[in-house]
């Protein structure tokens, strides 16, 4: 194979390694819409680093952040209610990154590789930045495992034992910020909530305990990059969406197999 196609696959594998455990989560806890708020603010991360002068991925992480960290304070009121928050943030987000792009008149970006991701344009020093990024998600998800887990099953049981739930879901927001900024490469701000969510919901049935689920969503994940990346070659379509697609057929497969 084409060293340019290795390194596609082995990009896409990371990041669905460590999207399958944290999209796990994202289902039990039904926080699709919450994961696509986060992604939508990718792109107003990606223009402030290149206005501060810094690189994407942490301009990515940092407003991501910021974002959950404003979602928890504003799901304290009780005025709105929190999809009507999502809703106003996500929009929000992604329209101010494309205004303040706008007046970056000596900045030229292809917006439709970081919209969509450019999987077959993945370099040496992106394989680094999504791999070191996969592996401290997920070595904190494992850290973080039995509290998340205990605070997901029951959020107020979870605090009468002692956990700190903030400091948990704040944990957890920081991890798929840091998931949806290495994976901005491979699959796009647009994409990366369908690669969260679409195989773990296709794993959730077919397994009888959270670990199991964890694991075979993150080898579907790999399933869908792969054949993705196939289709893409194939039939010259675009290598982002395809992943997409595939990993939906595997959804599609799945329940009619069920």
């Amino acid at each position: 194979m084409d060293d340019f196609l290795i390194r596609a696959l082995l990009g896409g594998f990371g990041v669905a390694l460590a999207a399958g455990p944290l999209g796990a989560f994202i289902v039990w806890r039904r926080m699709a819409y919450f994961g696509d708020t986060l992604a939508h603010s990718g792109l107003l991360g990606v223009a402030l680093g290149m206005m501060l002068q810094i690189h994407p991925q942490l301009g990515v992480a940092a407003t991501c952040l910021m974002i959950a960290i404003v979602l928890v304070l504003l799901q304290r009121q009780r005025v709105l209610a929190t999809d009507t928050l999502l809703g106003i943030l996500a929009h929000t987000s992604l329209s101010l990154g494309l205004v303040t792009l706008a007046f970056l008149e000596t900045v030229r970006i292809d917006l439709t590789g970081y919209l969509f991701g450019d999987i077959l344009a993945i370099s040496p020093d992106d394989l680094y930045s999504i791999w070191g990024g996969a592996l401290l998600a997920l070595s904190a998800l494992a850290w973080l495992w039995r509290p998340l887990l205990a605070t997901t099953v029951h959020e107020e049981l979870a605090q009468v034992e002692g956990v700190p739930v903030f400091a948990v879901r704040l944990a957890f927001m920081l991890l798929i910020a840091i998931v949806i900024a290495v994976a901005m490469k491979v699959i796009g701000i647009l994409l990366i909530t369908s690669l969260l969510v679409i195989p773990a919901a296709t794993a959730r049935r077919f397994v009888r305990s959270p670990e199991s689920m964890a694991l075979l969503a993150s080898g579907l994940g790999c399933v869908a990059v792969g054949a993705g990346l196939w289709a893409s070659l194939r039939w010259d379509t675009p290598a982002g969406p395809s992943v997409v697609v595939a990993a939906a057929t595997l959804f599609l497969l799945s329940s009619l197999a069920r």
